[in-house]
């Protein structure tokens, strides 16, 4: 037979490697170019996360360089005009330099004052800025350089909408608050409890490694609220009604206690299980001592230990002796029973108990989670259970144990870890505020140990500007006003009273992504200039074109900036593992498109030359800020450059730094980004590494790409060895002291702070060492360990409490049947509404069912990319709203119908889905039943549709600020 192809279509292309654009998997793509032109996009065989695999959407990825959607220019929308105009990159680049000048000029906050303190804020309340999570690593810092330097506060990106919680969360057990461990040590778990995500259709490359840990005999538990992909191939399904999971896990923590099913040699080595409480801490009736009910804010003072003459935790012989935490943990969690959680969860008694026995019989087990967990006004608290229950059964720093985070966007992880966030510096250093307004004080509050890194951020910033004496230029920088929060939905409301003037959005769209688009609409016609910077021209940056909107009426100028597509650049990205791996640029940039870090690179630099003859003190920051990376035209060694400054020089010999012990706090060493020194250390690019060594076979890979910190890929691995340093599971072992060579080895780097502090020493007793105590915390007690007279370190502690507490949501179909009274209805922290014309709460008399959203696995999020990739629009074109059969029934209502669905903010028209996957659930007695909606259409792009966020509702975390996206309460009715 002839061939019907004469030349292998690969023929005479370019190689090269990247990493996916979607989900935090950070699957390995191989991509062909020829003249130019991307050729094929395929999964990259040799990457230990997908081997070779794509889901729909990373491999549809491969329309997006040739697609004829992408704008062709810079484009300029004039205030009240109904049409773009294409105009020059110079043109656009100076535009959006004046308007962000013209903002901060006209609107700067000099001294201010809180609580009748005053300080020196140095900072503009007129400008915003969101983005982070669809860009690289390197434009990231540019970022988050130029808003500070401008002296914006209100900074944000998708984090605060999909996995802000996360790092206080885990943050206030461990120290850290990153996934725990790697996608593919999860084949040595013996059970896989993945809570709160769809993760067969949302990370389905990592449900790749789900099934091969089945495969070698794991059973895989899902607990979520309706049935899906991910219940089809579990070995247990648990449904649960949307907003309960604290008194589900709550009653397998009760049963694990009570039954003494704990790990007790691990509690006691490994946490604070045996540490004394105050006398004067107290709970009753769901609120915990220090509580001000006129602020809806605690005083976590009693919230701490009794304390030695040194102010060291005191600990009793046994957990079981009066007010330990583990005497305070059993009693809060007495009252959590499979009965109670039943009648508030919806799900059967016999299921929860169930759930219990697997979870206190099977070890190690990985627990996993997504948006499902995060996406409430308990979100913390949500994942702070998941912390006791691992630690009760000893599942943390072992091989197959762990809490993994999946974040839901490519760069999500690493914008959070740029501080990309208004609560953050870069590398999780907390950001200023009146109380800190100083160094001191900042040190005072945080610790020598974080001091160190937050000088050596500062000297990355400001060059030989930045001394002691001068404390490191620390007041250059703004200084937020602590008595409100900056988050991006606070920034859409101050932007409608007309406080902010200028919002900057790059690789988001909050005109989508936002609960209560409602307030994100009417917040940009209140704004003067809107910058947006993307590969699409999303519904943000047209959201003047709004149907049934007139743009006459709208007087918001729009600059957009046109993106290249992630393969069309170089750089950087971390996926949820904590991973950096090096993209390599692939085809031509489409049309006049530019690279993310080319547009940052000419905008600072034109904002700095319209300020270059100033003699305003407070634009001599704008002057001082380093930026030192070269000419943007030559991509590969201008990003480099940057990724240099976050690892880290040597000062006095000039070397990068190797890791983390390098660091010094005498201003002789500058690092960026101190969590990722040592990924450029000595000049050896780390993130391009493709090492397929697994010494140990415990799926570490540590010569593939580099894990922060320090390339630890299993965290706080120092709790898998016993007191000697010698492993607990020898067949498991990750870590160990190795006698011979004095110092700490293994399959994975250890995480101690210094190899050579043998178990005999302090140092080599701090499993988790980034704690103040140097051990886990069940209970998140208010604590500073000082040495020599000053604060060294402080634990972080939630400001909702120190064990997690069952609230209802803010709109809920039930009245709070854990801790009855309208007191505690909902987490008594929780401040809503704020804007009370637009912030109503739905009653279950009017609004009777409960409506949860999330994603597909054909589109993701916003829908800027999939919907204007035309196979995917063709696997779904249009929303829909998801109800069961009974409630079809009720409703007489058919698959394909037409059905209005609203809560008290909006309501839109979408199509029925009838189905039994989210079967009703018998709640304090009723039937409650509900309703599930995909988020990811708007008016733009191939594929358009209502988008449900206009339903969803704005009460936040009191932690973070993020939204309740998965309970609220709705109505459905057949049109």
């Amino acid at each position: 037979m002839k061939a019907a192809a004469q030349t292998y279509k690969l023929s005479g292309g370019r190689e090269f490697t990247s990493v996916c654009h979607f989900c935090g998997c950070g699957c390995g793509t191989l991509g062909y170019v020829k003249e130019g032109k991307l050729i094929n996009l395929e999964g990259a065989p040799d990457h230990p996360v997908n081997r070779g695999g794509l889901c729909p959407k990373g491999l549809g990825y491969g329309h997006i360089p040739n697609s004829a959607e992408r704008p062709k220019s810079p484009m300029y929308r004039a205030p009240g005009s109904d049409r773009w105009v294409e105009i020059s990159w110079e043109e656009a680049i100076d535009r959006a330099a004046r308007a962000l000048k013209k903002a901060r000029d006209k609107h700067w906050v000099g001294q201010d004052e809180a609580n009748g303190y005053k300080f020196m804020s140095n900072r503009t309340d007129a400008i915003a800025f969101i983005g982070g999570s669809q860009v690289n690593n390197e434009e990231c810092y540019q970022l988050i350089k130029m808003a500070r330097a401008l002296g914006v506060v209100y900074i944000d990106n998708q984090t605060r909408v999909c996995h802000a919680t996360t790092p206080p969360a885990l943050n206030a057990a461990f120290g850290r608050g990153a996934m725990t461990g790697s996608w593919y040590n999860l084949k040595h778990a013996k059970m896989i409890w993945i809570e709160g995500s769809n993760m067969a259709e949302c990370h389905p490359m990592a449900m790749k490694n789900v099934m091969e840990a089945r495969d070698n005999g794991a059973i895989v538990v899902h607990v979520d609220v309706r049935y899906t992909r991910t219940s089809r191939v579990a070995d247990h399904f648990f449904q649960l009604r949307p907003g309960t999971d604290i008194v589900f896990l709550g009653a397998i923590i009760n049963y694990i206690i009570q039954n003494k099913k704990y790990d007790a040699d691990y509690l006691r080595r490994n946490t604070n299980a045996f540490c004394l409480l105050r006398d004067d801490y107290e709970f009753d009736a769901g609120i915990f001592s220090g509580y001000d009910e006129k602020t809806r804010t605690y005083n976590k003072e009693t919230w701490g230990y009794q304390v030695d003459a040194n102010g060291k935790p005191m600990k009793a012989s046994s957990m079981a002796a009066k007010n330990t935490v583990m005497d305070r943990l059993a009693e809060h969690f007495q009252r959590y029973t499979f009965e109670k959680a039943a009648a508030i969860t919806g799900m059967p008694e016999a299921d929860i108990k169930k759930a219990a026995e697997l979870f206190s019989t099977i070890t190690p087990t990985v627990m996993m989670y997504a948006l499902g967990m995060t996406q409430h006004t308990v979100g913390v608290e949500n994942l702070r259970c998941f912390t006791i229950i691992q630690l009760l059964m000893g599942n943390i720093g072992v091989s197959g144990g762990g809490i993994d985070a999946m974040r839901g966007q490519p760069n999500v992880q690493s914008s959070t870890d740029y501080g990309i966030m208004f609560q953050y510096y870069p590398a999780y250093l907390s950001y200023p505020t009146h109380t800190d307004d100083t160094l001191a004080k900042w040190t005072h509050h945080n610790g020598t140990f974080r001091a160190k890194f937050l000088k050596n951020l500062l000297k990355a910033w400001f060059g030989d500007a930045a001394t002691a004496a001068n404390d490191y230029m620390f007041n250059a920088l703004p200084i937020r006003n602590g008595t409100h929060n900056d988050s991006m939905y606070v920034m859409f409301e101050k932007a409608m009273e007309g406080k902010v003037k200028t919002i900057y959005v790059c690789g988001q769209n909050p005109q989508m992504t936002n609960a209560n688009l409602t307030i994100v609409n009417k917040g940009l016609k209140g704004i003067d200039t809107l910058i947006v910077q993307d590969v699409f021209v999303n519904e943000t940056a047209a959201f003047w074109e709004r149907p049934g909107d007139n743009p006459a009426d709208i007087n918001t100028e729009v600059i957009f900036l046109p993106a290249g597509s992630y393969l069309e650049r170089c750089g950087t990205m971390t996926n949820s593992m904590r991973m950096i791996q090096w993209r390599m640029k692939g085809p031509d940039l489409a049309n006049d498109s530019r690279p993310d870090y080319w547009i940052c690179d000419k905008l600072w630099k034109r904002i700095v030359e319209l300020y270059k003859d100033s003699t305003d003190p407070k634009d001599n920051v704008i002057k001082m800020m380093t930026w030192n990376y070269g000419d943007p035209e030559d991509g590969q060694t201008y990003v480099e450059n940057v990724m240099k400054e976050c690892n880290g020089y040597d000062l006095k010999d000039g070397h990068l730094l190797r890791g983390i012990r390098e660091i010094r706090d005498d201003g002789t060493t500058m690092a960026g980004m101190w969590i990722f020194t040592g990924v450029y250390g000595d000049g050896v690019h780390m993130a391009r590494r493709r090492g397929q060594e697994d010494e140990g076979g415990m799926g570490i890979y540590p010569n593939f790409a580099w894990v922060w910190p320090d390339n630890i890929h299993m965290l706080y691995n120092r709790a898998s060895c016993d007191e000697n340093g010698k492993p607990v599971r020898p067949g498991q072992k990750l870590v160990w002291w190795d006698e011979k060579k004095g110092m700490w080895d293994g399959y994975d780097v250890p995480d101690v702070g210094d190899r050579t502090q043998g178990p005999n020493t302090p140092g080599g007793q701090k499993p988790f060492r980034m704690n103040g105590e140097g051990i886990a915390r069940l209970f998140a007690a208010e604590y500073s360990d000082v040495e020599n007279g000053e604060t060294r370190d402080h634990s972080y502690v939630p400001v909702d409490g120190p064990l997690p507490e069952f609230y209802e949501p803010v709109e809920s179909p039930t009245k709070n049947m854990m801790n009855e009274g309208q007191r505690t209805q909902f987490n008594p922290c929780v401040i809503y509404p704020r804007v009370p014309e637009l912030q109503k709460i739905g009653t279950p008399d009017e609004y009777p069912y409960v409506l949860c959203t999330s994603s597909l696995t054909e589109h993701w999020c916003s829908g800027t990319i999939t919907r204007n990739i035309p196979y995917l629009n063709e696997l779904v074109k249009e929303p829909f709203v998801e109800i069961s059969d009974k409630l079809a029934a009720k409703l007489g209502v058919r698959g394909g119908d037409r059905v209005r669905v609203s809560t008290t903010r909006a309501s839109i028209e979408v199509k029925a889905m009838v189905t039994k996957r989210a079967r009703p659930l018998m709640v304090n007695g009723k039937e409650t039943h509900m309703i599930w909606l995909p988020y990811n259409w708007g008016f733009k792009g191939l594929s358009t549709g209502p988008s449900g966020n206009y339903l969803t509702i704005d009460a936040l975390d009191p932690n973070v600020q993020e939204q309740e996206f998965k309970a609220c309460l709705a109505n459905v009715e057949r049109i």
